[in-house]
C-alpha cells in the first residue's frame, strides 16, 4: 500500500474541515471532552513531535518544544495555518525517506515506514472526527485505508493498548470481524495475556464495512451502528475491557 498519497489527502481534508470552524469552538462528539481546538492542537503537536525524528532518522525519543498559536477556546486562522504547515513539512519528509530507514518509535518497529502508516491512520480517523464536529456528517474512511486500520489494530494497537493500560487477562474470548464491502475477515482470540489472530469462527461476529469496523475498533462507533452482530453480545461488550481505548 502506498501510504503517502492517503496521508496527504487526509491532512488536506482535515485542514479544510478545521478552516470551517474558524471563529468558533465546536465540540468533537467522537472525542468526548475535546473541542476542535484540542483536536487540531493534538494532531499538529504529533506532527511536530515526529518531524525531528524523521528528519534526523533519530533512534531516541524526541525532546524540545514548540509554540502553538493561541486563540483561547476558539479556532483561529493562525492555528489552522500552523497545523497545515506542520502536516506539509512532515509529508515532505516522509516523501524524502525510504520506509525501512531507522526512526525511533514507541512500537517494536523502529522505522520511518511505521510512522507513515501510523500517521496515515491517525489522520484518517481524526479527519472523520473533525468532519463530524463541523459538518454533522463525516465521510467514511477510504476502504483501502480502513482495511489497513483493522489489520494494524490487531498487529500493533492491541498489544500496545494492553501495555499502556491495565487490561485483564483473556479467558479465551474470540472475536470475528467480517468486512462486508470486500470478502475479508479477522478473528482474534484473547488467551491469558497473549492475544493472537486465529482461523475459524468467533464467540461473536461483527460484520460491517471496512470503515465501520475501523471506527468501531478506534472506539468511534458503537457496534449497533456498524452492521450486523451474530453470537454472544456479552462477549462483544467485553472487547474494550480487553483492549482499553486510548
Amino acid at each position: 500500500m502506498e501510504y503517502l498519497p492517503h496521508f496527504r489527502r487526509e491532512v488536506t481534508a482535515f485542514t479544510a474541515a478545521a478552516r470551517r470552524a474558524v471563529g468558533s469552538a465546536p465540540p468533537v462528539p467522537a472525542c468526548p471532552g475535546w473541542s476542535v481546538v484540542d483536536l487540531v492542537t493534538h494532531l499538529g503537536w504529533v506532527h511536530r513531535m515526529l518531524t525531528p525524528v524523521i528528519r534526523d532518522r533519530s533512534t531516541s525519543p524526541p525532546t524540545g518544544s514548540f509554540v502553538v498559536p493561541s486563540g483561547g477556546d476558539v479556532v483561529t486562522a493562525g492555528l489552522v495555518d500552523w497545523f497545515a504547515e506542520g502536516a506539509q513539512e512532515l509529508a515532505a519528509l516522509f516523501g524524502a525517506c525510504r520506509p525501512d530507514e531507522p526512526a525511533w518509535s514507541w512500537s517494536r518497529e523502529h522505522t520511518v515506514g511505521f510512522w507513515l502508516r501510523m500517521q496515515t491512520i491517525e489522520a484518517a480517523v481524526h479527519r472523520w472526527d473533525i468532519e463530524g464536529a463541523v459538518g454533522g456528517s463525516a465521510e467514511a474512511l477510504d476502504s483501502v485505508v480502513a482495511r489497513d486500520v483493522v489489520s494494524q489494530t490487531f498487529e500493533v494497537m492491541v498489544p500496545a493498548r494492553r501495555g499502556w493500560h491495565a487490561a485483564p487477562a483473556g479467558s479465551g474470548e474470540t472475536f470475528r470481524f467480517r468486512q462486508t464491502d470486500e470478502p475479508r475477515e479477522w478473528t482474534i482470540r484473547f488467551e491469558d495475556d497473549k492475544p493472537c489472530l486465529v482461523d475459524g469462527p468467533g464467540d461473536v461476529t461483527l460484520a460491517g464495512t471496512a470503515s465501520n469496523l475501523a471506527l468501531f475498533l478506534w472506539h468511534r462507533l458503537p457496534a449497533a451502528e456498524c452492521g450486523e452482530i451474530e453470537g454472544d453480545l456479552a462477549v462483544l461488550d467485553r472487547y474494550f475491557a480487553l483492549v482499553p481505548p486510548t
